[in-house]
C-alpha cells in the first residue's frame, strides 16, 4: 500500500480581502455592527483532504475469482440477479408442473367446448390425463408451455419488483409494515403483473385447448382479425379479482409465517417450502373459483359476459362443484410452483448476501498483503 499524503485545497472566494486573513490557523467571519457602522469580516478555510487509496488496485485477480466463485456473483448488480433468479424458478417451475396444468384447463372448460346442450357434465382427473395421451401423445402434456414460459418470466420480474415497491409505498411513519399494509402490497403486485402479461395468458389459454392451432403467433392473428383487439383482456376482471387476494394471502402467510420461526430456521430450505406449500394452500382454496370463471370467460363464444353472470351460470350446469373443477391437478400444480419460486428466490437471496461479504474480503486480504510487503 502506497503512503497517504496531504492534499491542501485553495480556492478563490469572492469579495474576501486578504489582509484580512492574518494566519494560517485563523479565521474571520460573521458581521460587527454598532448604531453608525456595520462591517462584514471575511472569510478563508484550508481544506485537507486524504488521498484515499484505489479499490481497483487491490481488486481480486481472474484466478483468485475462480478460486472463490460466490464473489463472481457480487459483481451482477443486485436488482439484475433477483430478476434472473425469478425469471429461471418460474421458467422451470412452470416446466416441471405443465402436464398438471394442461390437464386442469382441460378439466375447467371441457363442457363449455364440447357444446352445452351434449356436452357430459365434467371430465375427471385421470380422464383428462389419459384423453391428452391418447389424441396428443406426450408432447400433448407439455402445449401451450412455451407461451407460459414466456410469459412468466415478465411476470415474476414485475411481481417481485412491484412488491417490493409497494410495501415501501405501504409502511407507515414508524417504518414498519402493518399485515393490512401487506396484503395491500401483494395485491397491486398481483394486479399489476397480470394486467402487463394477461395477453400472454389468454394466447396459452387457446393454444392449449382449441383445436387447429398449432402456433401462438397464428392464434394472435386470428383473434385480432375476428374479435378484436379486446379479446386479449377477456376475463381481465375477474383475472385481477382472483389474483389480488391469492397474492396477497400468499405472499402475506409466507412472510408472516417465516418472520414468526426463530432465526435459526429461517435461513432453512425446508423452512422456505413447507412455509410456502402452507401459503399456497390458504390462498388456492379461497381464491380458485374466480380462476375458473376467468377461464371460462377466456373461451372463443362464451355466454358470460360478467362475474355476475359466470358464477350462477356455472353453478346452474355443474353446480357449486363447478366452481372447483380441476382443483386437485390446479392444487398439485401450484403448491410444488410456489414453494420452488419462493424457495428458489430465498436461496438466491442468502446467496447475494454472502457474495456481497465475500468480494470485500478478498479485497481486505490483497489490501493486507499489500501493506505487509510495502512495510
Amino acid at each position: 500500500m502506497g503512503k497517504t499524503t496531504a492534499k491542501l485545497v485553495w480556492r478563490e472566494i469572492p469579495g474576501l480581502d486578504p489582509n484580512e486573513f492574518t494566519g494560517p490557523n485563523q479565521r474571520h467571519t460573521g458581521y460587527r455592527s454598532n448604531v453608525s457602522n456595520r462591517r462584514r469580516y471575511g472569510f478563508a478555510s484550508i481544506s485537507v483532504a486524504e488521498q484515499g487509496q484505489d479499490k481497483d488496485e487491490f481488486f481480486p485477480t481472474s484466478a483468485q475469482l475462480l478460486k472463490h466463485p460466490l464473489a463472481i456473483a457480487a459483481l451482477v448488480p443486485k436488482d439484475a440477479a433477483l430478476f434472473a433468479a425469478g425469471a429461471i424458478a418460474g421458467a422451470a417451475a412452470k416446466t416441471v408442473i405443465a402436464p398438471l396444468d394442461r390437464v386442469k384447463l382441460l378439466m375447467q372448460t371441457h363442457g363449455l367446448r364440447a357444446g352445452q346442450d351434449v356436452a357430459k357434465k365434467g371430465i375427471g382427473f385421470i380422464e383428462a390425463l389419459t384423453l391428452i395421451g391418447k389424441e396428443e401423445g406426450i408432447k400433448g402434456y407439455w402445449k401451450g408451455n412455451l407461451p407460459q414460459v414466456i410469459r412468466v418470466i415478465p411476470y415474476s420480474a414485475v411481481q417481485l419488483f412491484a412488491y417490493e415497491a409497494y410495501k415501501k409505498f405501504f409502511r407507515g411513519k414508524d417504518g414498519e409494515l402493518s399485515v393490512i399494509g401487506r396484503l395491500a402490497a401483494g395485491a397491486c403486485a398481483g394486479m399489476t403483473s397480470t394486467f402487463v402479461t394477461y395477453p400472454l395468458d389468454v394466447l396459452r389459454l387457446r393454444l392449449a385447448v382449441e383445436p387447429g392451432y398449432k402456433t401462438m403467433t397464428e392464434v394472435a392473428v386470428i383473434m385480432l382479425r375476428e374479435e378484436g383487439f379486446a379479446s386479449f383482456y377477456n376475463g381481465l376482471g375477474p383475472s385481477l379479482i382472483g389474483i389480488a387476494p391469492y397474492i396477497a394471502v400468499n405472499f402475506c402467510v409466507f412472510d408472516l409465517v417465516k418472520k414468526s420461526l426463530p432465526e435459526k430456521y429461517q435461513k432453512r430450505t425446508e423452512t422456505s417450502l413447507v412455509t410456502a406449500l402452507v401459503s399456497a394452500t390458504v390462498a388456492t382454496v379461497m381464491c380458485y373459483p374466480l380462476d375458473t370463471v376467468r377461464r371460462q370467460m377466456q373461451m372463443k363464444g362464451s355466454p358470460y359476459q360478467t362475474v355476475l353472470d359466470a358464477i350462477p351460470g356455472i353453478v346452474a350446469r355443474d353446480g357449486v362443484v363447478g366452481l372447483y373443477r380441476g382443483f386437485m391437478p390446479n392444487a398439485l400444480k401450484t403448491l410444488p410452483n410456489s414453494s420452488i419460486r419462493l424457495t428458489t428466490f430465498d436461496s438466491v437471496k442468502r446467496l447475494i448476501a454472502a457474495a456481497e461479504k465475500e468480494l470485500p474480503k478478498l479485497i481486505e486480504q490483497n489490501r493486507k498483503k499489500q501493506e505487509q510487503s510495502a512495510t
